[in-house]
């Protein structure tokens, strides 16, 4: 039986891309951050659009609130999103946008 990566209040991806990461999850929580890059972009993709919007803004708060309902360590999730491109940060990190395209 597969494992739902599902969130309350967040759209689930269709098709493969759901599908390729929901190794990762057990319980709809996250058992491992991948190292390797490849993997990880796919994961960050992955909780890119079923966690943010793209049409709105969120403080940091928001952004780790959202971030812990899948595993505890938002910080490096919220840095590796900013770093892939995923999520864009204001200058004095209070605002935090889902990219629209990935840099």
């Amino acid at each position: 039986m597969e494992q739902s990566t599902e969130l309350p209040g967040h759209t689930p991806l269709a098709g493969p891309a759901r599908r390729d990461v929901s190794d990762l999850f057990s319980g709809g929580r996250l058992t491992v951050i991948p190292r390797k890059a490849a993997r990880r972009e796919q994961l960050l993709t992955h909780l890119a659009q079923t966690l943010f919007a793209t049409d709105r803004a969120y403080t940091e708060p928001e952004v780790n609130d959202a971030l812990r309902t899948v595993h505890e360590d938002c910080s490096a999730l919220r840095r590796y999103l900013v770093t892939s491109g995923l999520l864009t940060r204001t200058r004095d990190g209070r605002s935090y946008r889902r990219a629209t395209t990935a840099a």
